[in-house]
């Protein structure tokens, strides 16, 4: 069986939860624990804000079914979190992005487009954290106030798309981890213990992603058949415009591995998967409008924008128009 949570239902049962809330740490004021919706399965969620831009989140749950949240249009902060049970799917306009057993993903500010989150059924441990980019810049040691080049791809505008990248957990981060969920402390040690765990992790992280940026900004020459897999991955992306693979399942169907079919594609194509197939959408909007015989929200949803406001959006930013009155001039064009 699954479960679907529209926003209102969401809101709703997570602000009955709420009423469980309770204080986990009685000489640290901000840390809590909440317990699960009961409709959906038995567990708690624990929240610690170390500080303004630094929050620690454990969830634990066991379901009862699979659960699918719909979710809206909201600003999104910098984010990693690791998987130790569970699954969780995430499709939206942008891409199809997901976490299994074992890995972790780490995703960039940016816009969170309305879309599905789906968890699978049975236990879920987690470990997230959640952060702003004034954080980051706090240990930035110039008067130039800019990330590291390599690492500025991590801060987006607010309308900006999302940048997500899931990997396995390595030993190193698996005992930062396990620090967090077994930390011996109370009060004011417990924070400082936490926080630097979390950095750590973060250490671990950004490491890992700045040596993948350098090493994808070097040029290597394709492997021979590469570029046949390369271009049949690109057909495959066409093909399902309004509910594309996620780059695993892709990578998995043109027999590749992620990293070389990311790699390949903006080699090939000049930028991103899904910034590839984001423009590629836009451009087919284009071209439908220009017949004059589909309203703006038939096009949207034909072309795999689940919100309209966001297609509007994102058609203004790009051709300097809304779909609407770029369809009323075509009509009077003609």
């Amino acid at each position: 069986m699954t479960i679907i949570l529209s926003p209102q239902a969401q809101k709703e049962l997570f602000e009955e939860a709420d009423k469980t809330r309770q204080n986990n740490d009685p000489d640290d004021e901000l840390d809590f624990t909440w317990k699960h919706p009961q409709a959906l399965g038995e567990g708690h969620l624990r929240r610690v804000e170390l500080r303004q831009n630094l929050v620690l989140e454990i969830e634990s749950y066991q379901r009862h079914d699979n659960l699918i949240i719909q979710g809206i249009d909201r600003p999104h902060s910098l984010e990693f979190w690791f998987m130790l049970s569970g699954q969780w799917r995430g499709n939206s306009i942008w891409a199809v992005n997901e976490t299994k057993v074992g890995q972790y993903g780490f995703c960039s500010t940016g816009m969170a487009v309305k879309g599905e989150n789906e968890f699978s059924q049975g236990r879920q441990l987690f470990v997230g954290v959640h952060l702003q980019p004034e954080l980051l810049q706090s240990f930035i040691g110039n008067s130039s106030g800019e990330l590291p080049k390599a690492l500025q791809h991590l801060v987006r505008e607010p309308e900006q798309p999302l940048y997500f990248r899931s990997n396995l957990i390595t030993p190193m981060m698996q005992y930062k981890v396990q620090d967090i969920l077994h930390c011996p402390y109370q009060g004011m040690i417990k924070r400082i213990y936490l926080e630097s765990k979390v950095l750590e992790l973060l250490t671990l992280l950004l490491m890992e992603e700045a040596g993948i940026q350098i090493e994808s900004r070097t040029p290597k020459p394709l492997k021979s058949g590469t570029l046949e897999r390369i271009l049949y991955a690109r057909d495959l992306l066409l093909q399902r415009l309004d509910n594309p693979p996620s780059t695993a399942e892709l990578a998995r169907l043109v027999k590749l591995n992620e990293y070389t079919l990311k790699r390949g594609f903006v080699k090939v194509f000049g930028k991103p998967l899904f910034a590839y197939l984001h423009d590629y959408r836009l451009e087919q909007a284009r071209q439908l409008l220009e017949t004059g015989e589909m309203k703006v929200s038939e096009v949207a949803q034909k072309i795999g924008f689940a919100s309209r406001n966001y297609f509007a959006a994102a058609f203004r930013k790009k051709f300097g128009i809304n779909p609407k009155q770029y369809l009323m001039q075509r009509k009077y064009f003609f």
